[in-house]
C-alpha cells in the first residue's frame, strides 16, 4: 500500500494518509481567524499532508483551555470559510476539532467554574471543578452538534471530536474522576456514554456531508485512571454505533504530567522563563517532577495502539506517536492502521511529506527537544526555525516582525 495514494475518509477522499494532527496554534489572538493561522495551515497544505486539523475549536465559550480559541459560531464563520478555501486551494483537505475543556477550562478565563463528571480538584491548577449535571450534559451535547454545524457551512471536510485528554469527553471515561451514580457513571459502558451521544449527535446533525472523527484516549498516565482494557471497550462500543469515519488512539492528559504524551526532553529551563518571576524557582526545583519524564522511541504509541485493530469492524483507525519518516508509515499501514497523524515533525518541517515523496530515505529534523511546547503561551513554533523563532521574539518585543 501506498501511503500517499488517495484514500476515503468516509465521505472525504484525501489525497494522501497523512494527517497534521491538532497542535496549539496560538495564532487566533482575539479568538477569530487571522491570515497568520491561515498562513500556518497553507504551509501543511502545500507541504503535502493529505489533510491538515485546526487545533481545539471551543464548542462554548465556557468550553476553552486557552486565552485566543476560535469559539465555533456564526461569527467565526468569515474567517473559517477563508481558512477553508486556502487550504483546498493548496490541495489538502481541512478538519476542526472539536472540544470543551471541561477539568482543563480555567475560571478566569471562562469567567465560570470548571466542570468534570464529579467534584475533582485539577492537581496541576489546584482549581475546583463542580459536578455537571444532566441538563447540562445535554446541552454540552447539542453545543458539539452545532459546532459541527459551523464547520459544515464553513465547508469544512471533517471534524475531529476531542474525547482524548481528560478535557470533558474523556474525563467521563476515567473511573478516577467520574464516581457519577447515574447512567453517566459506574461500568464503562455507563462511563462510554457521554462520547457516544455525541458522536451520535453530531453525526446525526451532518450526516454524510463530511468526516467525522474522534481524538480518544488509550491511557492517561494516572494511576487509577484510563487504561487500555477499558479503552478497548469504548472503542468496541463507539464502532458498534458506527457514527465515527475514524478514531486517532492518543495517550497522556493536559492534567497530569503531560510528557506521557509528548515524550523526550522535558525543557523545565525554558517553561521557567516563561513564569511569573515568583514560581520561576518552583518550576526550576519541581518541573520536571510535576511535567513527567519519559524516554523518546520512534512510534511509541504502536505497542498499545496495535491492541485496538482486531476490535473494530466499521471505524478506520489513525496512528499517532513518534512518526518521522515513510518506513513509519508503512510500519503503521501494515499493523492494519488506515491513516497517520503527525504533529512536532510537521511543525519542523512543514513540507516533510513532499520531501518523502521525493526521497523515501529522508528523515525528519525534529530532534524532540520539545520546546515548542513552550511556544503555546504566544505563537506555536518549532525554535530550529529561525524565521518563526525571529518573528515570535519580534512580536513580544514589539519590534517589526518583517522588513
Amino acid at each position: 500500500m501506498n501511503p500517499f495514494d488517495p484514500a476515503r475518509l468516509g465521505p472525504v477522499t484525501l489525497r494522501n494518509r497523512v494527517i497534521k494532527a491538532a497542535t496549539s496554534e496560538g495564532r487566533s489572538p482575539d479568538g477569530m481567524v487571522t491570515d497568520d493561522l491561515i498562513d500556518f495551515h497553507v504551509a501543511f497544505a502545500e507541504g503535502g499532508v493529505g489533510m491538515t486539523t485546526v487545533a481545539y475549536c471551543c464548542v462554548s465559550k465556557q468550553g476553552a483551555s486557552a486565552p485566543g480559541q476560535i469559539v465555533m459560531s456564526p461569527a467565526a464563520l468569515p474567517g473559517l470559510r477563508r481558512l477553508a478555501d486556502a487550504v483546498h486551494g493548496a490541495g489538502a483537505a481541512i478538519s476542526a476539532q472539536l472540544g470543551h475543556a471541561g477539568v482543563v477550562a480555567q475560571k478566569r478565563l471562562t469567567g465560570v467554574t470548571a466542570v468534570a463528571p464529579s467534584r475533582f480538584v485539577n492537581p496541576t491548577s489546584f482549581a475546583y471543578c463542580r459536578e455537571i449535571t444532566r441538563d447540562e450534559i445535554t446541552a454540552v451535547t447539542e453545543q458539539f452538534a452545532a459546532a459541527a454545524q459551523v464547520a459544515v457551512d464553513a465547508g469544512f471536510d471533517a471534524v475531529e471530536l476531542h474525547f482524548g485528554h481528560l478535557y470533558l469527553p474523556s474525563s467521563f471515561l476515567s473511573p478516577l474522576i467520574n464516581r457519577r451514580k447515574d447512567g453517566y457513571g459506574g461500568s464503562i459502558d455507563n462511563r462510554s456514554r457521554f462520547v457516544r451521544e455525541i458522536a451520535a449527535r453530531v453525526r446525526e446533525v451532518v450526516g454524510d456531508q463530511i468526516a467525522v472523527t474522534a481524538k480518544l484516549n488509550m491511557d492517561d498516565g494516572m494511576p487509577g485512571g484510563i487504561w487500555i482494557d477499558e479503552a478497548l471497550r469504548t472503542v468496541q462500543l463507539l464502532d458498534g454505533d458506527a457514527t465515527l469515519d475514524a478514531i486517532e488512539l492518543t495517550q497522556g492528559s493536559s492534567v497530569y504530567k503531560p510528557m506521557y504524551l509528548f515524550r523526550g526532553d522535558v525543557p523545565v529551563k525554558e517553561f521557567a522563563k516563561v513564569m511569573p518571576n515568583a514560581l520561576r524557582p518552583g518550576v526550576r526545583l519541581a518541573g520536571k517532577r510535576v511535567m513527567g519524564s519519559y524516554p523518546y522511541r520512534d512510534l511509541y504509541m504502536l505497542d498499545a495502539a496495535r491492541q485496538f485493530v482486531p476490535v473494530v469492524r466499521y471505524t478506520k483507525l489513525i496512528l499517532l506517536g513518534g512518526i518521522t519518516n515513510r518506513d513509519h508509515i508503512q510500519t503503521g499501514l501494515h499493523e492494519g492502521f488506515d491513516f497517520v497523524a503527525m504533529g512536532r515533525a510537521l511543525l519542523r518541517e512543514p513540507d516533510l511529506v513532499n520531501t518523502m515523496i521525493a526521497d523515501p530515505g529522508a528523515r525528519s529534523r525534529c530532534t524532540h527537544n520539545n520546546k515548542c511546547m513552550v511556544t503555546v503561551f504566544g505563537r506555536t513554533h518549532c525554535v530550529l526555525d529561525p524565521d518563526q523563532r525571529y518573528r515570535a521574539t519580534a512580536e513580544l518585543s514589539g519590534e517589526p516582525a518583517s522588513n
